[in-house]
């Protein structure tokens, strides 16, 4: 019976992702300067997420409107990032945003609102959307 189901996610994995692209947000504009030290806030941001999942692409999309550069691990594909989320994050959930502290500390945020909640606070502030 998962035979049935498996073609149906993909195809409508793939209506999600033409949705969001037709549909892309607007990104902000920085000063050079500006993205220089939002891209040193970001090195240490790596996303677990998979390609079709609407709760990923909700993020992406934070993401992308907030014009961050943040590596995006392919957890589904890569059985290395796989086995990273599961192991040291804990559990087999995407979204997954692993911030690395400058003392080494890491926090493991799941869920796509708490996610996007908080690159709005740390990112959004004082910036024109164009």
């Amino acid at each position: 019976m998962g035979y049935i189901f498996k073609p149906v996610r993909w195809l409508l994995g793939q209506i999600i992702i033409f949705i969001d692209w037709v549909t892309r947000p607007k990104q902000v504009e920085r000063s050079a300067e500006l993205q220089t030290k939002v891209d040193e806030q970001t090195k240490n941001m790596v996303l677990y997420q998979f390609n079709q999942c609407p709760f990923c692409v909700k993020t992406r999309r934070q993401i992308y409107r907030l014009a961050l550069n943040i590596e995006k691990r392919d957890a589904r594909n890569d059985p290395r990032w796989n086995q990273e989320l599961i192991n040291d994050g804990g559990k087999y959930q995407v979204p997954c945003l692993k911030v690395t502290a400058e003392d080494g500390a890491v926090e493991w945020m799941y869920e796509s609102s708490e996610i996007n909640h908080f690159l709005d606070e740390k990112f959004a502030k004082n910036l024109e959307i164009h």
